[in-house]
């Protein structure tokens, strides 16, 4: 069959067209995405504004029209932060669903961060033994660990790279004194969330996913995407610190000359790369590699679960 996946990020909106059955590998069949910032469009209060209600609405209707139009016979359609974080959600996804028809479902932290987990461990396999999950979207970071297709446990802090770009690393470049503010920050949201994970069993595999860590990988120098999805990537500590000195100080025209960062994510690959050494360091990892299924395969993943079980 062919499933329509939408998924409203807080970078892009995306519409993702995979040929799959139960039990089976999906493979791709079409796109249609946009770059859409929806923290860009936050009023004073939080709430989405009208321009970017609008710009959104539009987007799923073609969307909508562009899924019919290629045959899918079901749509999986979904939001995650951007969405639940703001302090009009319910009334976007109200009026997203009485303008186009479709219902968005609303995910939370912990629903993310536990289907992008599936999606990982059916990657690696049972084989991988105890896995965790590191994944920094635009507006949460979640983190994830287990050794079933469930995670033990599934958590989400509000350490997206486009929430923190946004609010703690203004400028371009940010002065060293927002810097140093934002790496202090990011080690006080994360200490809770890295005491509990140290109360589980060491994990046999750290895996990494998401946009922002393949690149950060690509500029660290692991392989472009054309490479393939079965060439190895990894991310090293000990790079990622250079790294994250040298994005400091770069503006966003220069860090979109870097391999692998779009001009979409230049602004926030500081943010990312900040994010991504605190947790490693804080959780005493040297390495993690980088997982090519995220959330979208792992809702894929659930939903075809879903039908087998029918």
């Amino acid at each position: 069959m062919r499933l329509g996946v939408l998924d409203i990020g807080s970078n892009t909106v995306h519409l993702l067209l995979i040929d799959a059955h139960p039990g089976a590998r999906p493979i791709p069949f079409g796109s249609f995405k946009r770059a859409l910032q929806l923290v860009a469009f936050l009023d004073d209060d939080g709430a989405i504004n009208e321009k970017g209600q609008r710009e959104l609405i539009d987007f799923i209707t073609e969307a909508a029209a562009f899924a019919r139009t290629h045959d899918a016979e079901d749509l999986l359609a979904f939001a995650t932060s951007a969405i639940r974080e703001a302090a009009n959600g319910e009334a976007v996804l109200t009026r997203v669903y009485v303008e186009t028809g479709i219902r968005l479902a609303e995910l939370s932290g912990p629903d993310e961060a536990a289907a992008t987990f599936l999606a990982v461990r059916r990657w690696y396999g049972w084989g991988s033994g105890n896995i965790l999950n590191l994944d920094i979207g635009g507006g949460s970071f979640e983190l994830a660990m287990g050794a079933d297709e469930h995670p033990e446990l599934a958590l989400s802090v509000p350490l997206g790279a486009g929430r923190l770009t946004w609010d703690h690393l203004p400028g371009d470049p940010p002065t060293a004194k927002s810097v140093k503010a934002a790496r202090r920050y990011i080690r006080e949201t994360l200490e809770e969330p890295i005491a509990a994970l140290q109360q589980l069993e060491p994990a046999t595999i750290v895996a990494a996913t998401s946009k922002s860590f393949r690149s950060l990988a690509r500029i660290t120098g692991a392989a472009p995407r054309a490479a393939g999805p079965y060439v190895k990537r990894e991310l090293h500590l000990r790079d990622l610190t250079l790294w994250a000195n040298r994005l400091a100080a770069m503006s966003v025209a220069d860090r979109a000359e870097l391999p692998g960062v779009s001009d979409v994510r230049a602004k926030q690959m500081l943010a990312a790369a900040l994010v991504a050494e605190s947790a490693l360091s804080g959780l005493g990892i040297a390495v993690a590699e980088i997982c090519p299924w995220a959330l979208r395969e792992g809702l894929i993943l659930q939903r075809f679960d879903q039908l087998r079980a029918l």
